[in-house]
């Protein structure tokens, strides 16, 4: 067993997982627990498929409109919540910080820098391409932040998300002006407002790989659990920490690049689900990566649902309820860690 102390040698608040090696016993109220969690969100699925617009019981093609529309945006809610969720988990563990994920590192507008410029440079590029290119620049950005992590001396942990959104900002502005300078912005304000609106049968199967990267997640839990605890700790334990923390950036740039690309930005869906779990269930990443997909999930879908019915016939984007959600629990983890 491995014990967190809490406080790397770098300054950095530990914040990521605690235990690997030795695997807990699990408890018969957990599995209770865990199924009553697996209940609500299934729940949750039942009524996304029966709620829209479309009458498919009264209406003509009620069928082939449920398997066009409400299928494919229930299993895209499916595999971008658990990804994006796990993701922020991924990156709040790499940094050693529970207020990072994919939005507050700039990974999500280094992916869209990405995706701008595979339009501009490849206009006629198809799907895969942009997810490609939207991917490597959502990789270098990580990595860029991980650099820069490492080049200064973090006193608070509040500097790491500091960080990240300047940096997520000073990308975002060059990716306005590049596509103010090519008459793009309403493309652009399409991309950054996350919406399963487009979803469709022929629209969504490309996001089965973020759903890969899920599953990659846990198989490599514990070695990224290991690399949490700091590069001292891992490499004494015998970890490539390197190699770990590339395979861990990769996933969460993949996921991130993905994602943008299909259905846009899902802000503080990585950093809110994540930071609960833990609250809740405490640190045992292994343990904690079920419910965090659970919970990135049920979140992203009732947000969806809370979008599709507060206007309806019309819809508010789900990355506009999101965000909402997503500021007030960060700024109560930000009043909880300095009171």
């Amino acid at each position: 067993m491995i014990e967190n102390t809490g406080l790397s040698k770098t300054g950095r608040n530990s914040g990521a997982a605690t235990e690997t090696g030795d695997r807990p016993a699990v408890r018969p109220r957990t599995v209770w627990a865990l199924a009553a969690a697996i209940i609500v969100v299934a729940g949750l699925i039942a009524a996304s498929l029966a709620v829209g617009v479309y009458d498919i019981s009264g209406q003509a093609f009620g069928s082939e409109m449920f398997w066009i529309t409400r299928v494919p945006r229930t299993i895209a809610l499916v595999l971008a919540g658990a990804a994006m969720a796990v993701s922020g988990l991924v990156m709040q563990m790499l940094t050693q910080n529970r207020f990072v994920d994919a939005t507050t590192s700039g990974t999500t507008e280094w992916a869209a820098l990405g995706l701008l410029l595979t339009v501009l440079v490849v206009p006629e590029a198809n799907m895969v391409t942009r997810m490609v290119v939207s991917s490597v620049a959502a990789f270098i950005g990580a990595m860029l932040f991980m650099l820069i992590l490492q080049r200064i001396v973090i006193r608070s942990t509040l500097i790491v998300p500091l960080v990240g959104i300047m940096l997520g900002a000073v990308v975002s502005a060059l990716t306005t002006f590049l596509a103010a300078q090519f008459n793009l912005l309403q493309m652009l304000s399409t991309w950054f407002m996350g919406s399963f609106t487009q979803i469709v049968r022929g629209r969504y199967e490309v996001l089965w790989i973020v759903g890969i990267v899920t599953v990659l997640v846990f198989v490599f839990a514990d070695r990224i659990t290991v690399a949490g605890l700091g590069k001292d700790v891992a490499t004494n334990v015998g970890l490539n920490y390197e190699r770990v923390l590339f395979l861990g950036t990769g996933l969460v740039a993949i996921a991130s690049g993905v994602t943008t690309v299909v259905v846009g930005f899902l802000p503080f869906l990585g950093l809110v689900v994540p930071n609960i779990v833990s609250m809740m269930r405490g640190d045992n990443v292994r343990s904690n990566l079920p419910w965090v997909c659970l919970g990135g999930i049920g979140l992203v879908i009732a947000c969806d649902l809370i979008g599709r019915l507060i206007i309806m016939p019309f819809e508010v984007p789900v990355s506009m309820v999101l965000g909402l959600v997503g500021a007030v629990v960060f700024i109560s983890l930000l009043l909880r860690r300095t009171a």
